[in-house]
């Protein structure tokens, strides 16, 4: 599971330019290709040789919408997989070491971390499930050396086995301003897959086979070493380095750009990697301030938005965080702007962040509501208050741009939130410590009410690579928790409060004991809500905030 959320897509950088020069002029001929990001992604597969025998797959059919629905039970007997029914009337389909899970009456179907959308939905009638052929070319067609056709004159499901090929294997090298990029060119295009491992990146071939010729001697900093074997290429990273992966048209070429994990520029050279690899630790960590744009989210009595709080919580506990605890800190919004939910963790993915925070304020019908909550993710929502919660929040506003969250009686909604719920129990724990230690903080340090820690379906934490919380920090709708969040003291504190308990996540990760008194940075004077100023937004000396 780890191998699969870490096979995050990237965009190419801006670092990764004359390499991408170097690779046309010294390893390949300078031809037009499309780049595409290969990590975690099965190719399309090439077409099935004519001289192949043609099968008959004996199938019980449905009409469909826009052809027959066929068996898939039959087809399982026949090709092999495992089909298991799941709760919330799903199934989960286990072929070629992928996991894929869909429903019937729902046209989208989780094929390991990829969203896949059929032109009709499956059927579930006595028992069997009928699926298109289009599900059929997504699983089989795709994972195994099948390709299956129907047969319109003779009503019958043909199956055409491809035949394996031995694919010829050339590599270069090429080292140029910091930055090693590894280029695989292959005689053809093969089915494969991209396994980001530690230390390792690794391309799994299915169906075809290679043939490597001699793999240069690697002299490089960042590569230890390349070895091609008959089903796999493997690229051994020295400690501290990294790989962006892409590939390349006419001819097919697999292509590999090592830097070292901080950033480097253009022209600048990387740092040196001898020594241990680091321990882990949080090293980056991605603030999500709430709402924004045409989405305002709770407002108080006053008229204040919770877009506008949130955003102005995000940014001073960034300034804090970095100052204390020396992390890089990414806001998914550093604007009043439109930003959809699950954009919020692919940008906490894209940065490969060891934390992510989405900073929220609370709405009750009626003023009487107060106090701080802290949630993590769950299918199945820990109460009827945190059910409710998830669903205000998830709820996108009436003109937010397409791409927004996806409304809770959607069927693609309810398979990613199955997908990625079964993706965060590999973070569970951790969320868990986080969310205690955040809500312990809040509690102890500005006696708010404690409203607990609640599991909920929340979309912004969904797919969340990292371990993920949800803090609401307080009631907009509470007229006195209203004017307190207004004020840049109050402000201040909770972002301390924040802070110190990140701060002790952190050290308890890294195993850095907790210093005397138990707080992760000095206690600072009540109105300063940055780590280094006394003045609120408009530059007025800060008041000190009340506690209730």
């Amino acid at each position: 599971m780890t191998a699969i959320l870490r096979a995050v897509r990237r965009p190419l950088s801006a670092r990764s330019l004359p390499l991408r020069l170097a690779v046309f002029a010294v390893a390949v001929a300078p031809l037009a290709g499309v780049a595409r990001d290969g990590a975690g992604q099965v190719t399309p597969p090439p077409a099935a040789s004519p001289q192949a025998a043609v099968e008959t797959v004996p199938v019980a059919t449905l009409p469909g919408e826009t052809g027959p629905l066929v068996s898939l039970q039959d087809v399982v007997r026949r090709l092999g997989g495992t089909l298991t029914p799941q709760p919330r009337n799903s199934f989960q389909l286990d072929l070629a070491g992928e996991r894929i899970l869909f429903g019937p009456d729902n046209r989208a179907v989780a094929r390991g971390t990829e969203i896949v959308e059929l032109p009709e939905p499956p059927r579930l009638a006595d028992g069997t499930v009928y699926v298109p052929l289009a599900f059929l070319e997504a699983t089989y067609g795709e994972l195994t050396d099948a390709v299956l056709r129907w047969n319109r004159a003779e009503r019958r499901l043909e199956l055409e086995r491809r035949r394996s090929r031995r694919l010829a294997v050339s590599t270069d090298v090429v080292h140029l301003q910091g930055i090693t990029t590894v280029v695989f060119e292959l005689s053809g295009e093969p089915r494969y897959r991209v396994d980001e491992r530690p230390g390792a990146v690794v391309v799994e071939v299915t169906g075809d086979s290679l043939a490597g010729e001699s793999v240069p001697r690697v002299g490089e900093p960042l590569v230890e070493s390349i070895e091609v074997g008959e089903r796999r290429i493997v690229l051994r990273l020295a400690p501290g380095a990294e790989a962006d992966t892409y590939s390349l048209d006419s001819p097919f070429r697999l292509v590999f750009d090592v830097h070292a994990a901080e950033a480097t520029g253009p022209g600048e050279a990387a740092p040196e990697l001898a020594g241990p690899t680091p321990p882990e630790g949080v090293r980056t960590i991605v603030l999500d301030p709430g709402h924004g744009g045409s989405e305002t989210g709770a407002i108080g009595p006053s008229g204040v938005a919770e877009k506008e709080l949130t955003l102005r919580l995000a940014r001073s506990l960034k300034e804090r965080l970095e100052s204390t605890l020396g992390v890089r800190v990414v806001l998914t919004r550093d604007e009043d702007a439109n930003l959809p939910l699950e954009t919020r963790t692919a940008i906490a993915n894209q940065n490969k962040a060891d934390l992510f925070v989405s900073l929220h304020l609370n709405s009750a019908l009626g003023a009487a509501a107060r106090g701080a909550e802290t949630y993590f993710l769950s299918a199945t929502a820990s109460d009827e208050r945190a059910a409710r919660s998830a669903a205000a929040e998830n709820r996108p506003a009436e003109d937010s741009p397409p791409g927004g969250a996806p409304a809770g009686d959607d069927p693609l909604y309810e398979l990613q939130l199955m997908l990625w719920d079964l993706a965060q129990s590999h973070f569970l724990s951790q969320s868990q410590r986080l969310a205690t230690l955040i809500q312990g903080e809040l509690n102890s340090a500005l006696e708010l009410r404690d409203r607990g820690v609640k599991q909920a379906p929340f979309v912004v934490l969904m797919g969340a690579a990292m371990p993920a919380v949800l803090v609401e920090l307080g009631f907009l709708s509470n007229p006195e928790e209203e004017q307190r969040l207004q004020d840049p003291a109050y402000r201040s504190e909770l972002t301390a409060a924040l802070a110190r308990a990140i701060g002790r996540y952190k050290g308890e990760v890294e195993g850095v004991p907790e210093p005397a008194g138990g707080e992760a940075e000095p206690a600072r004077a009540a109105g300063a809500e940055g780590p280094g100023g006394g003045t609120d937004e408009a530059g007025r000396p800060a008041q000190g905030g009340a506690r209730r």
